[in-house]
């Protein structure tokens, strides 16, 4: 079998559609053209073109996983999570005709690639995580180094490095209650009742208690 159309496709321009034999076969990210040396004229046989194929699939994957990595921060669990969602066969409707059909889930194979080539390039690195959710979660509105805690362990952040992370931290519970309290004190007439939705919040009874003291 022989390739024997190369062409950039219309909706992404980093990718282009291979034909086999005059007929679509499959596409890939133009830099995997150059790397796997796929050129028209070039003969495979079907278990070349399969391997071409999951080549295929994983250049989309990773593709995706990396708009993903680099919207924002994630956790290795919260990539490992996505990528999984990948796995599952879903339903499509066809927007012309209505027609619903199963698209297949990717391989594992392709998720543990992807994952690990996140991994091998630094897009995905707890330490890194951890530090950008401690610097920037709720700065302005003020957040327990409890709730920090465990909203990190959540996701999945071994509790080594969010302890040396809180430990190297300028945020304390002192710090952070000040801020919780500008902001929400006057919402309660009852002061019990505030001091029991800071608990809530992960600040400790005596921290609440010295904090409440200093802003009366």
């Amino acid at each position: 079998m022989k390739i024997t159309a190369i062409s950039v496709q219309a909706k992404n321009k980093d990718r282009v559609n291979v034909s086999v034999d005059g007929k679509y076969r499959f596409s890939l990210d133009i830099f995997q053209v150059g790397d796997l040396g796929v050129k028209v004229g070039k003969e495979y046989t079907e278990e070349e073109l399969a391997e071409l194929e999951s080549e295929s699939e994983f250049g989309k994957l990773y593709a995706r996983a990396l708009e993903y990595t680099l919207s924002r921060p994630h956790s290795a669990k919260e990539v490992r999570d996505y990528l999984w969602r990948k796995t599952r066969d879903t339903k499509v409707r066809n927007k012309k005709s209505g027609e619903i059909t199963t698209r297949e889930g990717v391989s594992e194979t392709s998720v543990e690639r992807t994952f690990n080539r996140l991994v091998e390039r630094g897009y995905v690195n707890d330490e890194k995580f951890a530090k950008f959710w401690i610097e920037n979660r709720n700065q302005t509105k003020g957040t327990s180094l409890r709730k920090l805690t465990m909203e990190l362990r959540a996701k999945g952040v071994d509790q080594t490095i969010i302890s040396e992370l809180l430990q190297e931290s300028s945020r304390s519970d002192e710090s952070e209650l000040q801020k919780v309290i500008a902001k929400k004190q006057r919402r309660y007439d009852d002061e019990q009742k505030f001091i029991q939705y800071l608990a809530r919040q992960g600040f400790s009874y005596d921290d609440i208690k010295s904090a409440l003291n200093e802003s009366d």
